[in-house]
């Protein structure tokens, strides 16, 4: 049997997504007005919910007027910078080599949102023949690669105006099988505030540095503790919550005892765990901590801030938006992930969520990212079936 191609339409729609440069520093405008522009074309109502400097933005766009609920189709549009990275090709040009599909968001996600949209008209013509007795929308958002930032603003606004769909597709990179659940991303920012002095006087001073790395390895002790006796969950590549310090900063020269020092730490837990719980846990030593500097300088003493959350997700294999996506996708089986999506939020919001898109997500983040052909021609079946099926789930 030769294998199915990726249409010329999806290929052109990934194509012209990939050439907006979206980075997450960036705004995302050029994109989210293109694309609602041609949604608005196709017969779509549109919303767009900004950021507090305007430069950035969600898109909700609804096709059909079926008061029943719908499915959403959702995906993120900022990727992450390409600095420093040696690509072989441009990587705001979509390049085909040997059956893949190169460019930054390839794979994470630009594959996917072309396929959606391309479809777009399909599903029109299936909404106006009604084959489909409810609505398609599309939620597109900004900054997730930084901690689901955009999205939020777009489910707020969705509750407020009472819009409730019946289930969500968020189409990260899962080689098109349908993921279940995924661990919650967590960060904080540590800033260690001492008291400077001659190195050779360093009783006179508080060392940052030296407190920031104690805190540093009670927080390396919390994984360790974790990974020893936390319930496994073998579904992950990783079977339990982890904890990692991946960026520090401090100080000024050898010879001075530093005043500041700062830290950011990610963690990633299971469903079933309390990132909030470890959270204190950390804080309650940094207060011990503190203490101690305060004795020596009432001045000196440790900050700790969450950056960023963004819950897990934890469905079943039995729910049925997942058997749906079982039967769409053609596939038996599936999996769970340790990368953060915005899929935990959707299902916080009540939504019934299931991750499944074109591309490996190991391709993602790297240079020379790519997704195949062939992935993409499997998700463009999986929403060609949608006309046959439906997406009525309870």
């Amino acid at each position: 049997m030769n294998p199915v191609s990726l249409s010329a339409p999806a290929r052109a729609m990934i194509e012209r997504l990939i050439a907006f440069n979206t980075v997450s520093r960036d705004s995302n405008l050029g994109l989210i007005e293109w694309v609602r522009d041609y949604l608005r074309g196709h017969g779509a109502t549109t919303r767009l919910t900004h950021d507090a400097t305007g430069k950035k933005a969600n898109l909700f766009a609804t096709l059909g007027e079926s008061a029943k609920p719908g499915l959403i189709l959702s995906g993120h549009t900022d990727v992450v910078p390409v600095d420093g990275q040696n690509w072989d090709t441009d990587p705001f040009v979509a390049t085909e080599i040997d059956g893949k599909l190169f460019g930054r968001g390839s794979a994470d996600m630009k594959g996917f949102i072309g396929i959606i949209l391309a479809q777009a008209p399909k599903f029109v013509a299936a909404l106006n023949g009604n084959r489909l007795d409810a609505p398609l929308h599309y939620a597109l958002s900004y900054d997730e690669e930084v901690g689901c930032l955009g999205v939020r603003g777009l489910i707020r606004d969705l509750q407020e105006h009472g819009i409730r769909p019946a289930g969500c597709v968020v189409g990260e990179p899962t080689s098109m099988q349908p993921i279940i659940a995924h661990k919650s991303t967590n960060r904080f920012h540590c800033a260690v505030h001492g008291r400077e002095a001659h190195s050779s006087y360093v009783t006179h001073g508080v060392n940052a540095i030296e407190y920031a790395a104690r805190l540093v390895v009670y927080i390396r002790q919390l994984a360790d503790r974790l990974a020893q006796i936390e319930k496994r969950d073998y579904g992950f590549n990783v079977p339990y919550s982890t904890l990692s310090t991946g960026l520090i900063r401090g100080g000024i020269a050898a010879n001075v005892v530093p005043k500041d020092c700062e830290f950011h730490c990610d963690m990633r837990t299971l469903p079933q765990a309390s990132p909030d719980a470890l959270f204190r846990e950390i804080r309650s030593y940094a207060e011990v901590l503190a203490r101690e500097m305060q004795a020596v300088d009432p001045q000196s003493g440790i900050d700790l801030v969450w950056s960023s959350q963004t819950v897990g997700l934890a469905a079943s294999e039995s729910d049925a938006i997942v058997r749906w996506a079982m039967q769409l996708s053609n596939n038996s089986t599936v999996g769970k992930v340790s990368y953060g999506t915005e899929a935990g939020l959707f299902q916080q919001m009540g939504v019934p969520t299931v991750i499944c898109g074109p591309g490996d997500i190991a391709e993602a983040h790297r240079p020379n990212e790519f997704v195949t052909l062939d992935q993409l021609a499997q998700c463009e079946r999986f929403m060609d079936r949608i006309l046959e099926t439906g997406y009525a789930v309870p």
